[in-house]
């Protein structure tokens, strides 16, 4: 597994930790961080959620983990996205049965709220019980199978009701997406690792 780690710049003093977290606990999967980090463009959560998608339309990464301050812009930002299945996830419960029940590829985490005094416990364990294997076996064992099933139809009705990711970044403003193609670290790696020729092929068109 691929996972890329993202998170927007209002939180980048929490990017080191949010990498090395999903390290730990994804264990063998190859995790890459694309920052926020000091010194680069300033990225609200929209435009990183529109990073996220080109993640994962473009076949470059199988799972993303993400966040901004309160984890939620990021989560709603993420799901209006083709191909993007995010889950809010707060505390350790949420994130064990997000990672057995609804077959998600992003992970969004509150980065700034409620993260006082031993946040980075609660991060640290979050994590931890996402990734913990098995995933997508559905939840209560009882129930598996039904689940499996529910999960199956939330994303073919995803997919009948998206449009695709090229659509949405050529009718946005060019102003809005241009720091995007500039993240040159982020449009290299996935030029390279992709999967999907056509998004590929148009994000060739935009980096110099």
């Amino acid at each position: 597994m691929k996972i890329a780690v993202i998170q927007a710049s209002t939180q980048i003093a929490r990017n080191q930790l949010l990498f090395d977290e999903t390290k730990r606990a994804a264990k063998t999967a190859e995790v890459i961080n694309f920052g926020v980090n000091e010194g680069e463009e300033n990225f609200s959560y929209v435009q990183i959620a529109l990073c996220v998608g080109l993640l994962l339309n473009s076949g470059a990464v199988d799972f993303v983990v993400t966040g901004c301050s309160s984890g939620n812009g990021m989560a709603i930002a993420c799901n209006a996205l083709p191909q993007v299945i995010c889950g809010y996830l707060p505390t350790p419960t949420d994130a064990f049965l997000f990672g057995r029940i609804n077959q998600g590829n992003c992970a969004s985490l509150p980065l700034g709220l409620n993260f006082g005094w031993a946040g980075e416990v609660n991060l640290r364990f979050t994590l931890e019980k996402l990734f913990e294997t098995p995933m997508n076996t559905g939840y209560p064992q009882a129930s598996a199978q039904r689940k499996k099933k529910d999960a199956e139809k939330l994303k073919m009705m995803k997919s009948l009701a998206s449009t695709d990711i090229i659509s949405i970044f050529t009718g946005l403003s060019d102003a809005f997406v241009r720091p995007i193609f500039e993240k040159k670290e982020l449009m290299h790696f996935i030029i390279e690792n992709g999967t999907q020729r056509e998004c590929i092929a148009f994000l060739r068109t935009k980096i110099v």
